[in-house]
């Protein structure tokens, strides 16, 4: 696995949740904010914890924001503070930057001035959240940008048998590219391969592919 290196601004519980588990995955996580006790809570936990105002051109400059992966901006619940940041980010060169918004509105904002990608985590976990109760079969949901979903599943009726019989690309323009059983992994399972009441099954295919699939299961 390559080793990234990330700056994350703000130290609240979404800048605190990204950067601990991307130093928990192996990667060089610097964490920003100028609330000392935030910081404190955080040592030991990233590569490195600094109390510093993520506003102040400065301070970026100093930590040399062009030399980073990609830096997160997550300056709590401050609208103005993360467009500031945002655009002096993007000013010094930040090769890629994820920023917090918390509406609709914010994050059309955050586009304008710059932003790489724009997250809005409560709304985001609500989405999924809905979509997992629309679909009680569905465990987990991912989205990505280009309108591609991967699921995984609890196979079930009428998701049984081998996969020649069920010719899900062909009917669904999805395919299943993996399944647990009893804690063994199956990738890329071959037509002749049987799923099984239990299995936990991993699809991919396009939202509207997949919407068509869970109607049918439903």
């Amino acid at each position: 696995m390559k080793v990234r290196q990330y700056l994350v601004l703000g130290a609240g519980r979404f800048g605190t949740a990204v950067s601990t588990t991307l130093h928990e995955m192996g990667h060089e996580v610097v964490i920003v904010d100028r609330n000392e006790l935030l910081v404190e809570a955080i040592m030991g936990r990233v590569t490195h914890a600094v109390v510093a105002d993520a506003t102040e051109e400065s301070v970026l400059n100093r930590l040399g924001v062009r030399n980073f992966d990609a830096v997160v901006v997550a300056i709590g619940v401050n609208f103005e503070a993360n467009v500031l940041a945002t655009t002096l980010l993007k000013s010094l060169g930040a090769q890629f930057v994820v920023s917090k918004a918390t509406n609709r509105l914010t994050a059309e904002v955050l586009t304008r001035v710059g932003a790489d990608k724009v997250v809005r985590p409560e709304h985001d976990m609500g989405v999924q959240l809905a979509k997992q109760f629309a679909a009680p079969k569905v465990l987990e949901a991912i989205e990505f940008g280009t309108g591609h979903e991967v699921l995984e599943i609890v196979a079930q009726e009428p998701l049984l048998g081998t996969l020649g019989d069920l010719q899900l690309p062909r009917r669904f323009r999805v395919h299943m590219i993996a399944v647990e059983r009893d804690g063994q992994v199956e990738l890329n399972p071959t037509s002749d391969f049987r799923v099984t009441k239990g299995d936990k099954a991993v699809l991919i295919g396009d939202r509207n592919a997949l919407a068509q699939l869970r109607a049918w299961l439903d």
